[in-house]
Parts: C-alpha cells; sequence; structure tokens
C-alpha cells in the first residue's frame, strides 16, 4: 500500500535529519577551498567559512557559510580539522574541535540513490552550542525541507525544529569510521533528539504526518568494518541475485549492526498516514508510539490506534510488546554469514525472533452493513470535487463517510446500521522458538463482543438468535506448551465461556512429541504428529443459561412442557449414551453423569486417563472397532454436581 511507502520514506528523511547534523564534523570529510592566512591561534575569535562542501559516501553536505564563533581556532586548524585526506583519525581531530557556537544559515544535504533518485533535505538555521572536546551541549535546526524527485516515487515534505543535546561528534566517528570487534563498550552519542512538526507527501497522495519524534541515550558499539562499512554492504544488492559471498557479507553486517545499536528510548506522538487519490480512502491514526530498551517499561506501546477505509472503521486503545528478543535472529544471521551456508526455509525459519507477549486493549471493529456495500452512492460527475479531498473538516471522518457511500444530496437512502464488533482484551504470549517455532504459546481474549447472527453459519452456533441471544459476549483461552525431555505436549487450558451462556473448557497431554514435530519438512512433522499419543484428558462443561434456554426453545418445537423433554433426554442419556459406549462401567459412569447434568444443569465434568503410561495412539482408535474398545484402554471418571 503506498502509506507503507510514504512511512518508509518518512524514516529515511527523518534519519537524514539527524545524522545530517550530528555528521557535521564526523563524516570523510573534502572542503575544497585554498587555506586562509594563519590566524593567532591564543586568542578567542569568531571564524567564518564559505561555500564548504563536504562528502560523505552517496550524501553530499554544502553549506554556503559557517560562523564558528568564541573559538581558540584558526581558520587553518578548522580547514584541517574536516580536511578529509587527513591522516589522522576522524576522532582525533574532532577532539580538538571547541567553540562556543557554530552557526550555519542554511544546510543542504543531497543524497544519491538508489538509482536515479535523489533526495534533498534544506536545513534551516542550524546551531551547535557549547562545542567542547568534540562534544556539542546543544544542535539544533529551526526546520528543514525535504524532496524527492528523479526514481519511481517522489514526494516533498517539511520539519520543524530539530534539535538534539550532549552530542558526541568524536564518538559518532569513532561508530561510522574505526573498526572494532562489537564487544566493547556502548558509546552514547546522543543524550536527546526531537523532530517536531513532520510531514511528507508522495507523488500518489499519501500524506504521513508526525506531530514530534523523541529519542533518548542513543548509541551503539563499534564494529568490523564500522557502521559505514556495514552499511555500504546493503546498498543497491539485491539478496535473491547476490552470491554467497555478497550475501554472507549482508547477512554478517545485519547481525553487527543489531547488535551494536543501543536505543534508550524513542518516542512518536500524532502519527497520521492518509491517501487521498485512491479510490478507496484510507485514514491511519497512531496517537502514541514509545519504545523503552530497558527498565520496567522495557518494550513497545502503541496507543490510540485508529483505521478507515472502504467502510471499515476500527479503533484499539492500546497495544503493547513485551518480552521482545532478536537474539535468535542474531544467531540465525550469524549461520548464514557463513558463505557455504545455504539460504533453506529452515534456515529463514530460525531468522524468527522471540515475540514475547503482544496484548492488546479497547478494540472495536465497525463493518458496513449488506445495504451500505450494495448501494454506494451515485458516480462523480466529470468535473466535480470529491468531497473526501476538497472538504476542510476530519479527514478520518470524511473517508469513512465517502467509503460508507454517503449521498452530497438528495433522498438517502434507508441503510442498515453496521456491524459492530469489539475485544475489552486480547493478549498472545510466545515461548522461546524451536527451530522459528514457538515452543509455548497462551491466547486470550476477554470480552468478544459481537452480534449472535453473525455465526449462524457455524455448526452448533446457528440457534443462539433462536435461543433468545441478540449479541454475544465471550472469552477464549488457549495455552500450550512443549517439554523436550518428557516429549511431551502439554494443553494446559483450551476454553470458550459466554455471558448467560456457559464454558467449555479441555486440558490434556499428548505423548511422543519429539523435535521432529518443528521440521519445516511437512512429510517429517506430518509423521511425527501420527506417533503422538494420548495421554490425559480432561472436560469440563459449565452451565449459566445457554442450556435452560436450549430446553424452553425446544419443548415449544416439540410441543413439550420443558420438563417432560428434560426427563427424555435424561433417559437419554442414563440409558442410550452407555448402550452406545459400550456399556462398560465407564460408558455406564459417564451416562449416569449426563444424567445429573441434564437434571440440574450446573457443572459437568469428564477426566480420562491411559492405563498405558505411553498413551493411546493413534493406531489403537483406527483399530478400534467401538468406543467401547477404546474406554478398555483409559481409566474414565465423571461427575456432574
Amino acid at each position: 500500500m503506498t502509506h507503507v511507502t510514504g512511512r518508509a520514506r518518512l524514516g529515511r528523511a527523518a534519519r537524514a535529519s539527524v545524522c545530517a547534523l550530528a555528521l557535521l564534523s564526523a563524516a570523510p570529510l573534502a572542503v575544497p577551498q585554498p587555506a586562509a592566512a594563519q590566524e593567532a591561534a591564543s586568542a578567542v575569535q569568531d571564524v567564518t567559512l564559505q561555500d564548504v562542501v563536504l562528502p560523505f559516501g552517496s550524501t553530499v553536505l554544502t553549506m554556503p557559510r559557517i560562523t564558528v564563533s568564541g573559538t581558540r581556532l584558526s581558520k587553518d586548524d578548522l580547514l584541517a580539522i574536516l580536511r578529509a585526506d587527513s591522516p589522522e583519525p576522524w576522532a582525533t581531530r574532532l577532539a580538538r574541535l571547541d567553540a562556543a557556537s557554530l552557526t550555519i544559515p542554511e544546510l543542504r544535504s543531497v543524497h544519491a540513490g538508489p538509482g536515479p533518485s535523489r533526495q534533498t533535505v534544506v536545513y534551516r538555521d542550524v546551531a551547535a552550542r557549547d562545542v567542547r572536546v568534540g562534544k556539542a551541549a546543544e544542535l539544533s535546526a529551526a526546520g528543514a525541507a525535504v524532496t524527492v524527485a528523479g526514481g519511481p516515487e517522489t514526494g516533498s515534505g517539511t520539519y520543524g525544529r530539530i534539535g538534539a543535546t550532549d552530542i558526541d561528534l568524536a564518538a559518532l566517528a569513532r561508530l561510522y569510521a574505526v573498526a572494532g570487534d562489537g564487544k566493547g563498550p556502548v558509546q552514547r552519542v546522543y543524550a536527546s533528539v526531537s523532530i517536531a512538526d513532520v510531514v511528507y507527501t508522495d507523488d500518489r497522495g499519501t500524506t504521513v504526518k508526525l506531530a514530534r519524534v523523541e529519542g533518548r541515550d542513543l548509541g551503539g558499539r563499534q564494529i568490523p568494518g564500522g557502521w559505514t562499512g556495514a552499511l555500504d554492504a546493503f546498498a543497491g544488492l539485491d539478496l535473491d541475485k547476490a552470491n554467497p559471498a555478497e550475501r554472507a557479507k549482508v547477512t554478517a553486517a545485519a547481525a553487527d549492526l543489531v547488535e551494536a545499536v543501543s536505543v534508550g528510548g524513542l518516542e512518536a506522538r500524532g502519527l497520521s498516514i492518509s491517501e487521498t487519490k485512491s479510490p478507496d480512502p484510507l485514514v491511519l491514526e497512531v496517537g502514541r508510539m514509545a519504545y523503552a530498551g530497558q527498565g520496567p517499561e522495557a518494550g513497545m506501546n502503541l496507543e490510540d490506534l485508529a483505521f478507515a477505509q472502504k467502510g471499515v472503521r476500527s479503533r484499539v486503545g492500546k497495544v503493547t510488546l513485551t518480552g521482545f528478543s532478536l537474539a535468535p535472529t542474531v544467531e540465525a544471521l550469524r549461520r548464514l554469514s557463513d558463505p557455504k551456508a545455504e539460504a533453506t526455509d529452515e534456515a529463514l525459519r530460525r531468522l524468527t525472533p522471540v515475540i514475547g507477549t503482544l496484548a492488546l486493549q479497547d478494540i472495536s471493529l465497525d463493518l458496513p452493513s449488506e445495504t451500505a456495500k450494495a448501494s454506494p452512492g451515485p458516480a462523480p460527475k466529470p468535473g466535480s470535487k470529491d468531497p473526501a479531498r476538497d472538504s476542510a473538516g476530519d479527514p478520518f471522518e470524511n473517508a469513512a463517510r465517502q467509503a460508507l457511500g454517503a449521498r452530497p444530496s438528495g433522498k438517502p437512502a434507508p441503510a442498515e446500521a453496521p456491524l459492530h464488533v469489539g475485544l475489552r482484551n486480547a493478549a498472545i504470549t510466545f515461548g522461546p522458538p524451536r527451530d522459528g517455532v514457538p515452543t509455548a504459546s497462551r491466547l486470550s481474549l476477554t470480552g468478544l463482543t459481537l452480534p449472535a447472527a453473525t455465526v449462524a453459519g457455524v455448526p452448533g452456533l446457528g440457534s443462539l438468535t433462536a435461543y433468545g441471544y441478540q449479541d454475544l459476549d465471550l472469552n477464549v483461552v488457549a495455552d500450550t506448551a512443549w517439554d523436550e525431555g518428557r516429549r511431551e505436549l502439554s494443553v494446559r487450558e483450551v476454553s470458550v465461556s459466554g455471558k448467560d451462556m456457559g464454558t467449555l473448557r479441555l486440558t490434556g497431554t499428548l505423548g511422543g512429541i519429539g523435535p521432529e514435530i518443528f521440521d519445516p519438512d511437512a512429510g517429517i512433522s506430518g509423521l511425527a504428529m501420527l506417533s503422538a499419543t494420548a495421554k490425559a484428558l480432561d472436560l469440563t462443561i459449565e452451565n449459566t443459561g445457554l442450556f435452560e434456554r436450549f430446553i424452553n426453545t425446544q419443548s415449544k418445537v416439540l410441543s413439550l412442557k420443558p420438563d417432560e423433554l428434560r426427563q427424555e433426554y435424561v433417559t437419554a442419556s442414563v440409558l442410550g449414551v452407555p448402550v452406545i459406549l459400550g456399556n462398560s462401567p465407564a460408558a455406564k459412569a459417564i451416562g449416569a453423569a449426563m444424567g445429573q447434568f441434564v437434571t440440574k444443569p450446573g457443572r459437568l465434568s469428564v477426566s480420562a486417563k491411559s492405563k498405558d503410561g505411553a498413551g493411546v495412539g493413534v493406531a489403537d482408535f483406527s483399530t478400534a472397532g467401538s468406543p467401547g474398545a477404546v474406554l478398555d484402554k483409559l481409566d474414565v471418571d465423571a461427575k456432574a454436581n
């Protein structure tokens, strides 16, 4: 979708805004200006440099004028610091940079690539204050304008105020230009970074807006080849066409960068992505996004999400991701960095990170009614304006109105209310992966609300409206875990409960589940499933209203009194069920418990455990001549209360 492209460009432009400012003295620079006469180095003075050009790989920075105030450095000293072909390391030269302030009325950054594409960012009123031994207490810009041209995708945008504090230019130079082993200490480059009022619109009419972006404690470690070398490994490379050596280089660089980058925290507010030229206008809004690397708030948070397109409207109060780890991903990248390693499906699946826990709160989804979908409204006349684009109102509301078929004039067509689905809380937790597959998982849905009519076609649920249910309020849990040592899969809980309905809960243990179950080869994993055995099973049914509604409805259909129909079910349970199940003691126990439940519908529980410690296998089920033959292999306990 086009908004994803817009967001990618925004991210690229935002990084450029920070890096360009920070790299004023940290990149491989060249100043093709003749050396001026030697200034007296002992006195504090103001020095002006004209027409400075600073190449940095595929990016070139140009500044018509730089004023260095309150410095003891001469013009020659400053030119020597910025000299690209100096034999001195950048970190050493930048450590000599000392001034009360640096001011740059205009800084232009031009980045070439990929292909013919050119990204130009022009910063206004750039200033660095209190620059001592290569560190600046503050770096700021009044704003910036960005344009992307020349390639297949173009666009333009603006930034508001850009700022950073406690910038270590020497550390930044070391990270980019000086190789390390990736195991050294984290070097902080910025104490804080902020960008305000970001707006970017591409040629397809996708507009991305950010009210404010902030970051804190940004830095990293030195890695083999430096950060510049690692980033250059990705330039213009098509992994699908890369040879083994190129692929190995890229995967090694990716692993190095993932482990090297250190982020204390990031926060973005007021994100909106809108499409206006699309036949189906789209609006996506996020009130707040936050990331914390450490501490009690470690993880990712998104708040106040909203989406609208083609009659679909959705809102999410909060999304939280905790326990996320890229450690398995880095390990898999290290393996792929061997030129002899093959990028098989199994190897790629191992790139899966530890997801941790993903939690969502206050979810709502409104879907268009059948009437709205069938009546999109009259087609616009040639030359008429698009109300979704030209209205000065709320773009989110306009997108929803147009997608729902709002008519600008004339008699409105009657329409049914949109279908509403709600969810109070949802959480899914994944354990550490084995060959890319989580070894444990838990899904929990609380307060899933939807009209009963939406499940009319689902077997076993289609009669709920006939039982008097208009809206369903459900809770769902699915919790499983694999024990490698015991070769067991524990179904710790699978349950469904409904308000004024009841609860169905299932637990159990499957044996014979080895690591083969996670094999990426479907044949091997499928064969492993066939060797699984059932060791234990517990089923609990708790009634809180559904059974009474069922009896009342069926009694009317059969022209019986509710008590008469109930007695028939009791007889069928006590006498019929044991016959069907083989008339064994276990079968009679199940029938008796069912009869008690029908008489007084409260709670029914049935537990079964294999008499053989290895469990009941697939072959046992397939060769059993009757249900009774299977029950003979189980210890069964059934009761109702």
